[in-house]
């Protein structure tokens, strides 16, 4: 991103205003520019490069097999050393084709492996992932306190999730005073670990306590960032104000409602790149009338899903195949699409009861319903552009990415009413929503969507509206920087 100035602007007046911009170092364990395991992933490669517009920002990820074949050279510009069993590792210094800089931790024992941020190759978690975290979130804390690159020390830390969270206790137990900033993309991942590990872990005795780093006997990253965090943010306004209670709060509600009390939670909906929008993506879309173009790529889906030509609506499933999700009610759910003469197209993978769910029951109604298990972006984006509608009943959705993909691609979502799905879809203008995750709420949301897809006059419009819907990172960058300005440290 290119920052624009004044055009009388001197070349002093240039290099003052960036001397001035809030220097944040952005710490995150995946970044979809080289790894992802989720829309973590997303969210890092995009909100950094929003952010330059207001702020010095620089990114800090480990230095996996991914990072490191994505640079022939980088510059080292720090060593960090050893502090329990965390091993000593350097800092080294990229930049994206963007010119994003990157700070990449070089701890070869710990990151040079093939898998994914927290599972080896057969999807089991890393036996070490305490110290694997544990190191990024020290080397955050390390970088903060002004022991990185030289003339470059952060005013900010921006954490992300529990693999980050406990830089906000090193940060504290130092007694520096540097604000941290800890955004929970999902409060159910939390980092919890055997108490013993303090010792190796750098952690000091006296903060394995309920004001601290402890949590129903455990050790918890996150916990430990939650409680040390000078703000937290959330992706979305009403998933901030679900985690604060017993029933979304994953045993930490309390302590979330008494950040919320001091003014210390904010919800901040995450958005989604141009790219998502058909009218950049598409020169056939320019116009943003989908009757122009939806039905070839529904064909073009069910040719790749082996269903049969039909006038009926294309439901998709694009999700990881986790309880959360609510794949389960969607597979029950799927019986009456069939029935109504709907077809369903499926992609994903995750908890193995859910995919063997969905293998059989795309066995059970050939040529109406197809699934791959597995994910391919490609096909993904095309399943958004060629389905009607999109099923997203998850139990609990802290933002939720999918719903934006399929509104700016015309496929209106059928949404439990929770976190981010309720902030971001307008009930029966741009999708469908239904109270309470069961087959029953689900199977209700459906027959509306089937009486407004024989509508043609209200369906179309309905598309219209989804597609016109603004999901840009421009107004969260903005948020972000606020935050960041009233963040105090201590």
């Amino acid at each position: 991103m290119t920052q624009t100035y004044p055009a009388d602007a001197s070349r002093a007046t240039v290099v003052e205003f960036a001397q001035q911009r809030r220097k944040v170092l952005f710490v995150t364990s995946e970044m979809s520019d080289y790894i992802q395991a989720g829309g973590l992933g997303e969210v890092s490669a995009a909100l950094p490069r929003a952010l330059r517009a207001s702020c010095d920002v620089r990114v800090l990820i480990p230095g996996y097999p991914q990072v490191l074949r994505a640079h022939a050279a980088m510059e080292h510009v720090a060593n960090l050393p050893a502090a329990g069993d965390i091993p000593a590792c350097a800092i080294a210094r990229v930049t994206t084709a963007d010119d994003l800089v990157v700070y990449v931790i070089i701890c070869p024992q710990l990151y040079q492996r093939e898998g994914s941020p927290y599972t080896d190759a057969q999807n089991r978690e890393w036996a070490d992932s305490d110290t694997r975290f544990a190191r990024l979130s020290l080397a955050a804390a390390d970088i903060a306190c002004g022991f990185g690159e030289s003339g470059w020390v952060p005013d900010n830390l921006h954490l992300n999730d529990w693999p980050t969270a406990l830089a906000a206790g090193y940060v504290d137990w130092r007694g520096a005073h540097v604000p941290t900033l800890l955004t929970i993309h999902n409060l159910a991942y939390q980092g919890a670990f055997d108490p013993a590990r303090l010792d190796a872990l750098n952690i000091p005795a006296s903060a394995y306590s309920m004001h601290g780093v402890e949590c129903y006997g455990k050790l918890s990253f996150l916990k430990a960032g939650i409680y040390y965090a000078s703000q937290l943010t959330t992706v979305s306004s009403t998933y901030a104000r679900e985690i604060t209670t017993p029933e979304l709060g994953c045993g930490l509600h309390g302590l979330l409602e008494e950040r919320s009390r001091q003014g210390r939670l904010t919800g901040i909906l995450n958005g989604i790149d141009e790219s998502w929008d058909m009218r950049h993506a598409s020169s056939e879309a320019g116009e943003m009338e989908p009757s122009a173009w939806k039905g070839r790529h529904a064909d073009f889906v069910r040719g790749a899903f082996g269903l049969a030509l039909s006038r009926g609506p294309l439901f998709a499933i694009i999700s990881r195949l986790v309880h959360q999700k609510g794949v389960d009610l969607a597979i029950e759910a799927a019986e009456n699409i069939v029935a109504q003469g709907g077809q369903l197209v499926v992609t994903g993978q995750g908890e193995p009861r859910l995919e063997q769910g969905i293998r059989e029951l795309a066995a059970r109604h050939k040529g109406a319903v197809g699934a791959r298990i597995g994910f391919d972006a490609s096909e993904a984006r095309s399943m958004f552009a060629g389905s009607d509608f999109l099923l997203m009943p998850s139990r609990f959705e802290p933002c939720g990415l999918s719903q934006m993909y399929a509104q700016k691609f015309g496929s209106l979502p059928i949404a439990h009413r929770t976190g981010g799905l309720a902030d971001t879809i307008e009930d029966g203008e741009t999708g469908f929503l239904f109270r309470g995750p069961t087959t029953g709420g689900l199977n209700g949301a459906i027959q509306r969507a089937f009486e407004a897809f024989t509508s043609r006059g209200r369906f179309a419009s309905m598309r219209r509206a989804a597609m016109s819907m603004r999901f840009g990172w421009d107004r969260s960058a903005q948020r972000y920087t606020e935050v960041y300005g009233f963040a105090k440290a201590g």
